[in-house]
């Protein structure tokens, strides 16, 4: 049946899908839209699926691909190798009649420098569209106008010789950033936001949003300790201005424009407490916490970034969580160990119990793993720079398992980066067959959630206050209570709780083991090795 009050974006779950990685139907090696069309039953829409309720597409646009579709050279189309426009709207009815809602990626604070507003920027001083990018005069001695370095290495100023000027970019120099302060860019960035509602999608997910304007008069930032020259600098001046909520007010104006539509913001740059008043009534409806990504295997680290969270969305907003994405390394090689699968699913339970909107990352579901590679494998361009002291990112957007065939039923081609070596074991078909894979334990705690109120929209209350090696909390609506209990350690954990579990009859709803250790005795929970534990109670 279903809940009336479900709201997609807030009770959901989101599937972050990085579309080159995910199923080529062609052949040409390159995930494409025909792809995921073929796919869309692993998510939702059969007794067999996942059962999530949204899936956010990484980049589709036109681009050369410098860093693999976040530099844009057209917003309005899709990129041939991925399909056409008709597949697009093939993909959305797909999507729409399984219940899946269809989130793009808009890439707005900067564009290729093969877009034709660029090359025309870049034609004279006195073009017409001069003015859209940042462009300014050397220092004395023909110097960067001011310090500000790139994220991806280097200053952030290019000079271009025909114009003996320099323009700037936050990312590589083929990413020119855009003057959000021209009212002409803002514009032309609210028409690609109405393009593509007309067309169906339901919402977008905003990448580094907080970067879009730079203070007017690009002063330099002062310096701090760090490792690489961008984290030498506090970024006073270069993202986060206060210019930026009157553009967030007019999107989020825009999107109210149209039904149950929704966004997500990447905080570039900021911390819990900025991000949450990004995160409000007429800005956006989400913003990432990336704080767990950034913890240690350690219970009290976790609940320390949860605590964070909860605190600055106490008055405002909905927080938002991740464990792995495009950007990062895939959690289970962060935590995982010699024991890759019992953590997965402990991690799982984490994510999936919080109070918040989660996101999945592809192939989570299955445990996968960063994949191996050598340094002639690597494509993206930090990983080429920095190696072998950072590889970049592609270990964690190698292609999606889908069985134990010739390249995982991924493409009948060339795959643009390999597979897992352990894919013949670790796949979609393989896990869906085993009652105790991670993929099995997956669907059960998305229907678990799903059926839960307390568990997709209840309280929040940590019952660990000083955890050693696990962690337990309450979450709690009107109608039912969820005791959640996580055992982070290979060894049976006795874990004794700070605060009384609220007076009811518990019931072990989900355990993460073949045969389940969990119990509940007054102010005790018993748990076996990388035990994760669900109880529902109600009140007796």
């Amino acid at each position: 049946m279903t809940n009336p009050d479900f709201l997609w974006w807030r009770d959901g779950v989101v599937y972050h899908l990085y579309l080159r990685s995910f199923a080529d139907r062609n052949g040409d090696g390159l995930g494409d839209l025909p792809g995921l069309i073929s796919h869309l039953d692993h998510l939702n829409g059969r007794d067999d699926s996942l059962g999530i309720d949204a899936i956010w597409i990484s980049p589709f646009y036109p681009s050369p691909d410098k860093d693999f579709g976040y530099d844009v050279a057209d917003y309005t189309t899709i990129d041939s190798r991925y399909g056409t426009l008709a597949d697009f709207d093939r993909l959305v009815q797909a999507a729409h009649a399984r219940g899946i809602r269809v989130v793009l990626d808009l890439v707005l604070n900067h564009t290729s420098d093969h877009h034709p507003w660029f090359l025309d920027s870049r034609a004279s001083r006195s073009s017409p569209r001069r003015d859209w990018y940042l462009w300014r005069d050397p220092r004395p001695g023909g110097h960067p106008p001011n310090n500000w370095q790139s994220v991806f290495g280097g200053g952030g100023w290019q000079w271009d010789e025909a114009t003996r000027q320099f323009f700037f970019h936050t990312f590589l120099r083929e990413q020119p950033d855009l003057n959000w302060r021209n009212p002409a860019v803002r514009q032309a960035m609210m028409d690609v936001v109405r393009l593509w509602l007309d067309r169906g999608v339901d919402g977008f997910r905003l990448d580094v949003f907080s970067a879009w304007y730079k203070h007017a008069d690009l002063p330099d930032n002062p310096p701090r300790l760090g490792l690489r020259a961008y984290d030498r600098q506090r970024h006073l001046y270069d993202i986060f201005q206060p210019e930026l909520n009157e553009a967030l007010m007019e999107f989020r104006r825009i999107l109210d424009s149209y039904p149950e539509r929704a966004a997500v913001g990447e905080p570039f740059g900021l911390d819990a407490r900025s991000s949450a008043g990004c995160s409000t009534d007429d800005k956006l409806h989400l913003v990432f916490n990336f704080e767990l990504p950034a913890c240690r295997w350690r219970p009290a680290a976790f609940l320390r970034a949860i605590l964070r969270s909860e605190e600055a969305f106490r008055e405002q907003g909905w927080p938002c969580y991740v464990l792995s994405n495009h950007d990062l390394r895939r959690h289970v090689s962060r935590y995982g160990g010699p024991h890759p699968d019992a953590v997965a699913k402990v991690a799982a339970a984490v994510l999936l119990t919080l109070r918040g909107t989660p996101f999945i990352y592809y192939g989570e579901e299955l445990g996968l793993p960063d994949t191996p590679l050598r340094r002639h494998q690597i494509v993206d361009p930090p990983g080429r720079r920095y190696w072998p002291l950072y590889k970049g990112r592609d270990a964690a957007r190698t292609p999606m398992p889908w069985d134990g065939s010739l390249h995982g039923g991924f493409t009948t081609g060339s795959p643009w980066l390999p597979l897992h070596p352990d894919y013949p074991r670790r796949n979609v078909a393989v896990q869906r067959q085993d009652p105790h894979s991670v993929f099995s334990f997956y669907r059960s705690l998305l229907r678990l959630r799903r059926a839960s109120t307390a568990l997709h929209r209840g309280s929040f209350q940590p019952l660990t206050l000083s955890p050693g090696r696990g962690l337990a909390y309450l979450r709690a609506s009107s109608e039912e209570a969820a005791l959640v209990a996580l055992n982070f350690s290979s060894r049976p954990l006795r874990l004794r709780l700070d605060a009384d579990p609220p007076d009811m009859e518990w019931n072990l709803a989900l355990s993460s083991l073949v045969s389940p250790v969990a119990s509940i005795s007054s102010r005790e929970i018993d748990l076996g090795p990388y035990e994760a534990a669900i109880f529902l109670g109600r009140k007796a």
